[in-house]
């Protein structure tokens, strides 16, 4: 896959066309992360594919380096910090098709009050993946890093690294 671009129009990639793809891309320092993002799904036929939208989730937020909003999710007209510790990791890294529907979606909403939180759940540190050092953010208390790319001065190509799941789960984050 040459560009981020290509990437897109093609709808799907393998994950070795997309780690290809990523591999491509620049780092970015911290400072380049700092302020709200909107994510969008990044299809690699992963089985998490669909699963963030499907539930609402609007993108992260990085405050500084140390204070960092992981997971927003779009809650009525308003964005809720929601806390990843209160979701069953098992369910990371179970090998089954997690549901996507708009049921299970509106079932997630209804239990949002119970996995909000006030405070904020992941930091951000420079570290070394596949080669290169670029920004990251690192989940407090859940062995899950998410590696950051640059496609452009507004978007950001993302890979989720989570201990036990057999490929990365990649998401794409636009500058609000």
């Amino acid at each position: 896959m040459s560009t981020f671009e290509d990437a897109e129009k093609k709808g799907s990639l393998t994950t070795a066309e997309a780690l290809a793809l990523f591999d491509t891309l620049d780092v970015i320092n911290l400072d380049f992360m700092l302020g709200r993002w909107h994510g969008a799904g990044f299809p690699t036929h992963h089985r998490m594919d669909g699963i963030l939208e499907a539930y609402g989730w609007y993108g992260k937020e990085f405050h500084s380096a140390n204070h960092v909003d992981p997971l927003l999710f779009k809650h009525g007209n308003k964005l809720v910090k929601m806390n990843p510790e209160r979701i069953p990791l098992p369910l990371l890294t179970a090998n089954f098709e997690p549901p996507k529907s708009a049921m299970v979606g509106r079932f997630f909403s209804l239990l949002m009050p119970t996995i909000q939180t006030k405070e904020f759940k992941a930091r951000m540190r420079m570290t070394e993946f596949r080669g290169k050092v670029s920004a990251t953010m690192i989940y407090n208390g859940l062995p899950i890093n998410d590696v950051f790319r640059k496609v452009d001065e507004n978007t950001l190509l993302g890979l989720m690294d989570l201990i036990g799941m057999e490929q990365p789960f990649f998401f794409v984050l636009h500058r609000d």
